[in-house]
């Protein structure tokens, strides 16, 4: 009878086969010096192996606390493997397989705030990074101001010492910090979230504020928030992941996170003390994080949400089968090239029209099997970046909107039929489901009324927007044909009367 194979850890790494890269250097003597919160997927992709590298190049005090405050549980997972795990680059057929070593312990606080505290308020944390998705940050989505009636707000406000969003443990760890040993600390956000930074001080602040006893004023003077854009596709791991290790390397690895080969980081150099150098291993260090964080939300991730919600509506599981299916991709295509683009601000060294190929490109991945529905999640947490801000600043343009209202639609539609009167065609995950599900059950298949209610959600919808007679003529137009038996008819009709639309344009301008 064959032995089961041997699970990943430390006695392991020097017996692993020469095609899968270990730490170069020594983990015994890696002591932690940054924490961070949202152990997933994308952390174990991105930052970790940013840290990794560094580590490699530039031995330091960098070694990484992992913690979840949220499902799921690390302590069977990394935990059992002392932080190590398998990072698989993945591009179509090809595959590289590396063991990342960054990780030096994980923390579960899902029952209780208190040891995620311990380690937030140690004078030996020193940075904290995040990925704990756009609704982690408790805030309003038009706004980006803290949402007061949250319930974990609520909650949090009138349980300080025991809270449970992240901005009540942010705000408890800094006056942990200021009561116990008073060391500054930088928070970086590496969520998808525009102005990332300036959202979690915002959300951190105001709850300080309401807190009182000075906490507000010594955030102020002793933290930073510092803006980043992160970039990598890393989508939910599947058994057939954590299988492919064992049957290709040999070992089990219940923590293996899959990646494509692109990746990208852009940190704003605003810090409360030491950072790590990842600058020496490929990040960027810069004054101004916004035109890189427009530009990849715009393009890649608008790209990500349009196909993932007309995908779904079409039948199609994956990015990359909604990339491949010719009609959607012409339509993202010109969507991009014609509506986004000319909404962004130049970035240095990058060809915009390049940018929109490489992106595309990047969906096309095959090995990425990233779910159209898992993209979907929390959509009304996304659309507000990736399209209605582009729809805004075309109005002021008084450009046309005429693509990019297709998938405002498509996000509606794909909500709309959850609901049980459209027959709960599929599960989803989105904070707003409930409410658009309500008014689905109540109006049934009539578009304009159904456009009408979602769109008095102020909570994304800014009322400047949702007022608007071209906006509204455009999404109730294409929602009417997405709910039809033939859905593709909403990117069919908007590529033709944009055509139009372009023949009328290059007319007046011969005259």
């Amino acid at each position: 009878m064959n032995a089961s194979p041997e699970t990943l850890g430390p006695a392991l790494l020097d017996r692993l086969p020469v095609s899968v890269q270990t730490p170069a250097y020594d983990r015994a003597a890696l002591a932690p010096g940054m924490a961070h919160l949202g152990v997933g997927a994308f952390h174990r992709c991105h930052q970790a192996e940013y840290t990794d590298d560094l580590l490699s190049l530039q031995f330091d005090r960098w070694g990484v606390v992992g913690i979840n405050i949220r499902p799921p549980s690390l302590a069977a997972t990394l935990g059992r493997q002392s932080g190590l795990y398998t990072r698989l680059i993945r591009e179509n057929s090809h595959v590289e397989a590396r063991v990342i070593g960054s990780i030096v312990k994980v923390v579960d606080s899902q029952e209780s705030a208190e040891p995620a505290l311990d380690v937030l308020a140690s004078p030996d944390i020193e940075l904290v990074t995040m990925t704990v998705t756009e609704k982690g940050y408790c805030h309003i989505p038009s706004s980006g101001e803290l949402d007061l009636g949250h319930p974990d707000i609520v909650h949090d406000l009138a349980n300080p010492e025991a809270p449970r969003s992240v901005p009540g443990i942010i705000a408890r760890t800094l006056e942990l910090r200021r009561a116990t040993h008073g060391r500054s600390l930088t928070l970086l956000s590496c969520d998808n979230i525009p102005t990332n930074g300036v959202i979690l001080e915002k959300v951190v602040r105001t709850f300080a504020e309401r807190r009182g006893k000075g906490l507000a004023d010594w955030i102020t003077a002793n933290a930073a928030f510092p803006c980043a854009m992160v970039d990598r596709i890393a989508p939910a791991v599947t058994q057939p992941d954590l299988d492919s290790v064992e049957q290709w390397f040999g070992y089990r690895d219940a923590a293996v996170a899959v990646g494509e080969p692109f990746r990208q980081w852009v940190i704003e150099q605003k810090f409360a003390g030491r950072v790590p150098r990842w600058d020496l291993v490929g990040a960027t260090f810069i004054d101004d994080v916004t035109p890189f964080e427009h530009l990849k939300m715009r393009v890649l991730n608008g790209a990500q949400t349009t196909l993932a919600t007309l995908g779904v509506l079409a039948g199609l599981e994956h990015t990359f089968d909604a990339v491949a299916d010719p009609l959607l991709l012409a339509f993202v295509r010109r969507m991009l090239v014609e509506e986004t683009l000319p909404t962004l601000t130049p970035v240095p060294g990058v060809l915009p029209l390049a940018y929109v190929e490489q992106s595309l490109g990047r969906l096309q991945n095959t090995a990425i099997r990233h779910r159209n529905h898992q993209i979907a999640t929390d959509g009304s947490q996304k659309i507000v970046q990736r399209l209605l801000n582009p729809i805004r600043d075309r109005l002021r343009q008084g450009a046309g909107i005429g693509l990019l209202s297709v998938p405002v639609a498509g996000w509606m539609a794909y909500l709309i039929q959850a609901s049980t009167r459209f027959g709960k065609r599929w599960p989803v995950s989105d904070p707003y489901a409930g409410k658009v599900a309500g008014i689905a059950d109540t109006v049934g298949r009539d578009a304009p009324a159904l456009a009408s209610g979602i769109l008095a959600i102020d909570t994304i919808f800014a009322p400047g927007l949702a007022a608007n007679e071209t906006f509204r003529a455009a999404v109730t137009s294409a929602l009417d044909d997405l709910l039809s038996d033939d859905p593709m008819a909403a990117v069919r009709h908007s590529l033709e009367q944009d055509e139009v639309a372009r023949l009328k344009r290059s007319k007046q301008s011969a005259l």
